[in-house]
């Protein structure tokens, strides 16, 4: 035999063997499996189930896995059903939304806060829209003054036809008229300022409860450097 054929025929045989020794570990990891756990709970009757698989038996409750050298490598909830998995669902939804006012809650906090930075700040601005309102109201009330003068003159034109009103003049009648809707409508007016009036210090004290607990924190000294 030549040394090229020789050489060629030893090749062969290396290369033979190399993959005879690596299909050889395949198969021995495919034997192998797995690296095995453990399933671990207590059911309904209060005994202790133990298994290589999920239990089904457990699907209610929790279920410890557990490696082979007994240490615990993770827990898997209750198996819910449709009705429970809604309510669970629900019931994230809602947390979230919690969460969610709580934060924007904080935001509004911190915004009022640099809006109002002291007692006084704020105090000054429930006084400015206060007195925007008053001032509605004093000119509402001048008009009503004016309506219930112009009224009692009317009055006195109707007292000549007290006995039958119908028969006091169409233009009488209708001034009568109009200057009742208007007395009706300015109170309804002024009434309208009262509540205004209701809401703004309603929401200047909410805002106050809740700057308060800042206020006092701000102004609270800092204690003494070590």
């Amino acid at each position: 035999m030549s040394d090229q054929s020789c050489c060629a025929w030893l090749g062969r045989v290396v290369a033979g063997l190399v993959l005879a020794t690596f299909g050889a570990s395949l198969w021995a990891q495919g034997a192998a499996g797995p690296i095995p756990q453990i399933y671990i709970c207590t059911d309904a009757g209060g005994r202790k189930l133990t298994s290589d698989r999920p239990i089904v038996a457990c699907n209610d409750r929790e279920q410890t896995i557990l490696n082979p050298s007994g240490t615990v490598k993770a827990r898997i909830g209750p198996v819910l059903t449709p009705f429970e998995q809604s309510q669970s669902e629900a019931r994230i939804r809602a947390e979230q939304k919690e969460r969610a006012k709580k934060e924007e809650e904080k935001r509004m906090d911190r915004a009022l806060l640099i809006r109002y930075p002291n007692p006084a700040a704020h105090q000054k601005d429930r006084a400015e829209a206060l007195a925007q309102v008053v001032l509605v109201k004093q000119l509402a009330n001048a008009r009503m003054t004016e309506l219930l003068a112009e009224r009692s003159q009317l009055n006195d034109e109707m007292a000549f036809y007290a006995k039958d009103p119908s028969k006091a003049p169409a233009r009488l009648q209708r001034q009568v008229a109009s200057v009742t809707q208007s007395l009706a409508e300015q109170a309804r007016f002024l009434a309208e300022k009262d509540k205004e009036i209701q809401r703004i210090n309603a929401n200047f004290d909410d805002e106050q409860e809740r700057l308060e607990p800042q206020w006092q924190a701000n102004s609270t000294p800092a204690g003494p450097a070590r």
